[in-house]
């Protein structure tokens, strides 16, 4: 089939990279000519594992191309995936301006009947604006060309998104005419051949089913650092408690980590933007309301301890690692990191840090700020430091060689962000351990 996917950001270069990879041929549309120029030369603007090497395959192969211009990009697609940004506005929702401007530019420059596809993830309704926009623009054509509008989220991890595309568990499909699920069939027959992973629905409740997913993965996630903070009050650990509760098949054990909270580009959009869904039409989301605000004070509550740890310490400094908000990724949207090391700054504690996949991303958030610096290794950071700090659970960060750490920095505070490391194996080094939820260590047998 003749793709076309507009945006070459996350999702939309992972979903083109991905379809071209089965045989499709994909073109992929961007208004940034930079990106465009660093694609042809194989280079990635996003760190996504394996992703890399399914473009410059498919380039090569010429079943993937880029471009910048919508006429030729469009012309002869059979289905378009609108795959560009939804930041959120002040109050919350999504801005679909972009959106609704790819809409608009694909029923202008489109030569055939075609299918366009919201990929991204929109609210409740989209798929309706989006309809009046390509009817406007199809009316001043003339003609009598026929575009059908439908949602088909994503549902892409971070770290793991080519996997997840090319390995789906479902794919949902939100459609209003029944002739467009044989057009879905066709496009995802190659990762049907197993079993039949297409749910079929109408479009509202696809473009909700995506809010509703992350929403639910965000939730548990604020409870289990609820619980945490109950486990330290009690003397609890949060980690035995972890595992009690999701050996019960109906919880079962994903997502039930507490830590320092939540980040990235999903959650804490979709999480605001279905708050703010609910308030549009007059039912108030209280749930989802607790879980941002959870959050909130999840991440706050860890940067004040940092800080107030160090407040006897004339010229402290922190050795800092992990920055972006999970493993596998660059990214630092949202990331816990963020408001850490701005509270850090902000006290004139010196930080050295060092991510695996983000130090070009981070050097652009914090360009030339005095305070902070990033290192090549993990190691690098040590010496001088009053506190180490981890944040993102990078395989790297798991079993550090603790008598190089202790050689190399003369601190020992160490705040365990992910309850990485044995609480009672860390005060038994003499470490004062801070970690979430583990009031105390598990009873000696």
């Amino acid at each position: 089939m003749n793709i076309t996917v507009i945006g070459t950001g996350y999702v939309g270069l992972v979903t083109a990279a991905c379809l071209a990879e089965v045989g499709h041929h994909v073109c992929g549309i961007d208004c940034d000519q930079h990106k465009l120029d660093k694609l042809a030369e194989g280079i990635m603007p996003i760190h996504e594992p394996g992703l890399e090497a399914i473009v410059c395959r498919n380039m090569q192969a010429g079943h993937l191309s880029f471009t910048s211009d919508y006429a030729a990009g469009v012309a002869s697609a059979e289905v378009v995936f609108l795959a560009v940004g939804t930041p959120p506005d002040e109050d919350g929702s999504a801005d679909l301006s972009h959106v609704l401007a790819a809409a608009k530019e694909t029923a202008r420059y489109v030569q055939r009947d075609c299918l366009l596809v919201t990929k991204s993830t929109v609210p409740v309704g989209t798929g309706e604006k989006v309809e009046a926009v390509v009817a406007e623009v199809l009316a001043s054509r003339g003609g009598s060309l026929c575009i059908h509008v439908a949602s088909n989220p994503e549902f892409l991890r971070e770290g793991q998104a080519v996997n997840d595309f090319l390995k789906p568990d479902r794919i949902i499909v939100g459609i209003e005419h029944a002739g467009d699920a044989a057009i879905f069939r066709r496009l995802y027959a190659p990762f049907n051949r197993n079993r039949d992973r297409l749910v079929l629905m109408d479009r509202k409740s696809a473009e909700i089913t995506k809010y509703a997913a992350n929403a639910m993965l965000a939730t548990r996630i604020s409870f289990m650092n609820e619980i945490g903070r109950l486990c330290d009050r009690v003397g609890a650990d949060v980690e035995a408690v972890r595992i009690g509760l999701g050996s019960d098949p109906r919880i079962g054990p994903h997502f039930l980590y507490a830590g320092v909270g939540y980040g990235g580009s999903c959650f804490p959009k979709d999480v605001k933007a279905l708050r703010a869904t609910g308030l549009e039409y007059g039912e108030p989301l209280q749930v989802i309301d607790a879980v941002h605000e959870v959050n909130e004070q999840q991440r706050l509550r860890f940067a004040r301890q940092v800080r107030d740890s160090l407040a006897a310490c004339e010229r402290p400094r922190v050795a800092l690692w992990g920055l972006a908000f999970k493993p596998g990724t660059d990214d630092m949207r949202e990331a816990p990191s963020r408001l850490l090391v701005d509270t850090l700054l902000q006290q004139g504690v010196s930080i050295r840090a060092y991510d695996p996949a983000a130090m070009d991303v981070c050097r652009a958030i914090w360009p030339d700020q005095p305070g902070i610096e990033f290192m090549h290794s993990p190691e690098s950071c040590l010496p001088g430091a009053d506190a180490l700090v981890v944040v993102t659970e990078w395989l790297c960060f798991r079993e550090p060689d603790w008598p190089e750490v202790e050689r190399l920095m003369p601190g020992r505070i160490l705040f365990d962000g992910r309850n990485l490391y044995d609480p009672e194996l860390m005060r038994q080094r003499g470490w004062q351990h801070y970690c979430i939820g583990r009031g105390r260590p598990y009873p000696e047998t």
